[in-house]
C-alpha cells in the first residue's frame, strides 16, 4: 500500500543530548588514576602472562 508523505514537514535533526554537568576535581581524579592503573595494567598483564605460561609449562615438563 502507498502511503503520501508530501504533506508532511521533514523531522529535525538529531541532535546529541546535552551533557548538564561537569566531573568534579575528586571524580577527575579518580578518573584519572584508573585510566592510569589500566595503562601500567596494558603494558605489565603480556609480561606477567608469559612468565606464567612459562611456569606452568616448565612444571609440567
Amino acid at each position: 500500500m502507498f502511503v503520501d508523505f508530501k504533506d508532511q514537514p521533514p523531522p529535525p535533526p538529531w541532535q546529541p543530548p546535552r551533557r548538564s554537568r561537569k566531573l568534579s576535581r575528586r571524580e577527575q581524579d579518580i578518573l584519572g588514576g584508573i585510566i592510569g592503573v589500566n595503562l601500567l595494567l596494558l603494558l605489565l598483564a603480556p609480561i606477567g602472562g608469559a612468565t606464567l605460561i612459562s611456569a606452568l609449562v616448565a612444571l609440567l615438563r
